[in-house]
């Protein structure tokens, strides 16, 4: 037996998985839990006085609180999940979710404010309070839409666009972005990307609208690649004469 054979091998008792995941403070969670609950409840005590002072009926005046704190999260949700896809929706949601929170802030402090007899309630406040529910819809809509859409893969820009470096010019340099020119190969794989995607984030073939907004083509050129989309055999022939 070789001096090798005699010394036994250390085997670990556990490997760790690496794709596990960093371990749960709990008191992290309960202390955020604790101060989410107290700021939710403060904040809608502070947001239904305001609008029963605005001249909201009591039975509806719940409804402001509700609907500010659902837009900010649902912009905070779109803002920061991993499924969304497009950029202008992202920079969108952002917007939505600290102006929800902004929004939030200030009428609770309007509210304390006008207890306290430090401002009167004046006809602006009224208005401000009463567009809150029809600003809040046009403007979840809105990122509704634009959630949907998907941006198209990064086209390489033609070198003929760069200015040469070695050219003499009396003006400062600078690169000229003209809008790249696809060809029906590019705009094919690009739609092929889109549809994918949109497949895997809502379960059903991409529209039409989707893929024209997605990747900024004409409506007929949209129906032309999504018909190409869902006949494989119709695009080979167009391909291939």
């Amino acid at each position: 037996m070789s001096a090798t054979d005699a010394l036994p091998t250390a085997v670990p008792e556990s490997v760790p998985d690496e794709d596990e995941g960093p371990v749960r403070d709990w008191w992290v969670v309960i202390g955020m839990t604790i101060a989410a609950v107290s700021a939710a409840v403060a904040s809608f005590a502070g947001l239904y006085g305001l609008a029963t002072v605005a001249g909201w009926p009591v039975r509806l005046a719940w409804l402001l609180p509700i609907t500010i704190d659902a837009h900010a999260m649902t912009s905070a949700r779109v803002w920061l999940a991993s499924t969304t896809r497009s950029a202008a929706a992202r920079r969108f949601a952002r917007t939505n979710a600290l102006g929800a929170i902004a929004l939030s802030i200030t009428g609770n402090a309007a509210y304390h404010a006008i207890g306290a007899g430090l401002i009167d309630l004046s006809w602006p406040i009224v208005v401000l309070v009463g567009a809150v529910p029809a600003a809040v819809l046009g403007l979840t809509a809105h990122l509704h839409a634009l959630r949907s859409r998907i941006d198209a893969p990064h086209l390489v820009e033609d070198a003929s666009t760069a200015v040469p470096e070695d050219e003499p010019s009396s003006r400062p340099k600078r690169r000229v972005r003209r809008p790249p020119r696809r060809t029906d190969e590019e705009l094919m794989d690009a739609a092929r990307f889109a549809d994918a995607q949109y497949r895997q984030m809502h379960g059903r073939p991409i529209t039409r609208d989707v893929l024209r907004t997605s990747l900024r083509i004409s409506t007929p050129k949209a129906t032309e690649l999504r018909r190409q989309l869902n006949d494989p055999d119709e695009a080979e022939d167009t391909d291939h004469p």
